[in-house]
C-alpha cells in the first residue's frame, strides 16, 4: 500500500486551482462573489477511525464532528453537510440515521443531499462526509507560522487515544476519556474567534507531534515543542499519570480534535484573555524559528523523537 503522504503528493499536479491551497491544509477555500466558502471531506473506516462495537449513533456523531473540527480550523461557520453512506445491517443503518439527525440538530446544520451505496458482506462499514462553511473573516492555513511565532494548542491531548485504549483493553478507567474518543466537540466557537488573531490554524487528529510538524513543513520553520508544557486533562492525569512515557503516548495519539495555533508572542495575553471568555484552556507549547525540523524538549532536555509521531494511513 502506498503511504499516505506518498499518494497526496501524486495528487498535487492535479490541484492547481488556488482554492487547494496545494493540498497542504485541512480544507479547501474557494473564493465565490466574495464570498469563501470553506470546504472538507473527511471519511471514517470500521476498524480504521472506529471500533465494530462502537454504538452507530456515536460513529454519526463522530463523522460529523472531524469534519467539522477541520472547518472550526478555518474559522468557518458551518451551512451543511454532504453524507456519502455504505448501506449494512438495517437496525445499524436506522441507528446511525437517529445518530446523525442528533448530532446535526446539536449544531444547527442541515443535511443537503450525498449519496448510498451498497458493500459486499462482511466488508467493514465505511463513510464519508462533506461539510461546507463560510469564513466571514481570515480561514488561517497550516502554512502561515513564522519564526518567532509561538505554538499553542486548546483543550487537553491524549485523551482520546487513552480512551480507545481503554475500549481496546476492556479496562476500566474514566469514562470521559472514550467519551473524547467516541464524540468529540470540533472547537467551532475557539476557531471563529481564533482565526483573525493567528498566523496558522489547524485541527490536531493524528497526533500532536505529526500535526505541528505538518505545520511547520508547511510553514517552512523549525519548530521546538516543549513536552512538559502539553496540557493534559485530570482523567488521563488518572489513568496514565504525567511521567515522560505518558506525555509521549499522549503527543503521539490521534482524534484529539484540539485546535493547533501559531501566533505572535505580543499576542499571548490576549489569547489568555480569550481561553477565559470561551471557557477552553489555550496553552503556549512551543516555538517556531528559521530552519527546519521538530525539535522535542522535555524540562529543558532535547529527546529523541520516537519512531512514532502520530497515525498515517498506510505508514
Amino acid at each position: 500500500m502506498i503511504a499516505e503522504a506518498a499518494f497526496i503528493d501524486s495528487l498535487r499536479a492535479l490541484a492547481h486551482d488556488p482554492a487547494a491551497r496545494g493540498l497542504m491544509d485541512d480544507a479547501a477555500v474557494l473564493d465565490i462573489g466574495g464570498v469563501s466558502l470553506v470546504l472538507t471531506h473527511d471519511m471514517i473506516v470500521e476498524g480504521v477511525h472506529y471500533l465494530a462495537h462502537d454504538p452507530a449513533e456515536e460513529v454519526a456523531w463522530k463523522l460529523l464532528a472531524v469534519n467539522l473540527s477541520d472547518l472550526a480550523a478555518k474559522g468557518a461557520r458551518p451551512i451543511g453537510v454532504l453524507l456519502g453512506y455504505a448501506l449494512g445491517e438495517a437496525g445499524w443503518d436506522r441507528d446511525f440515521a437517529r445518530g446523525l439527525g442528533t448530532a446535526l440538530a446539536a449544531f444547527d446544520l442541515p443535511l443537503l443531499g450525498g449519496d448510498t451505496v451498497a458493500m459486499p458482506g462482511g466488508a467493514p462499514r465505511a463513510f464519508g462526509l462533506t461539510a461546507i462553511g463560510r469564513a466571514d473573516g481570515p480561514a488561517p492555513s497550516r502554512a502561515g507560522a513564522k519564526a518567532g511565532d509561538d505554538l499553542w494548542v486548546s483543550g487537553t491531548i491524549g485523551d482520546a487515544g487513552a480512551g480507545l485504549a481503554l475500549l481496546q483493553t476492556g479496562e476500566a478507567g474514566p469514562q470521559g476519556l472514550i467519551e473524547r474518543y467516541r464524540t468529540p466537540r470540533p472547537r467551532l466557537e475557539a476557531g471563529l474567534r481564533l482565526a483573525p488573531l493567528v498566523s496558522a490554524m489547524m485541527d490536531v487528529s493524528d497526533g500532536l507531534l505529526i500535526d505541528a510538524k505538518r505545520m511547520a513543513v508547511a510553514s517552512e520553520c523549525a519548530l521546538t515543542l516543549a513536552l512538559d508544557a502539553m496540557p493534559l486533562s485530570e482523567d488521563y492525569l488518572a489513568l496514565r499519570g504525567a511521567d515522560r512515557d505518558a506525555r509521549l503516548d499522549a503527543a503521539a495519539a490521534g482524534d484529539d480534535y484540539e485546535l493547533l495555533f501559531a501566533a505572535p508572542p505580543g499576542m499571548a495575553a490576549r489569547l489568555l484573555a480569550l481561553a477565559e471568555e470561551i471557557g477552553l484552556p489555550l496553552t503556549r507549547i512551543g516555538r517556531f524559528a528559521s530552519g527546519a525540523g521538530l525539535t522535542l524538549i522535555d524540562g529543558g532536555e532535547e529527546l529523541a523523537l520516537p519512531a512514532r509521531l502520530g497515525f498515517e494511513h498506510g505508514a
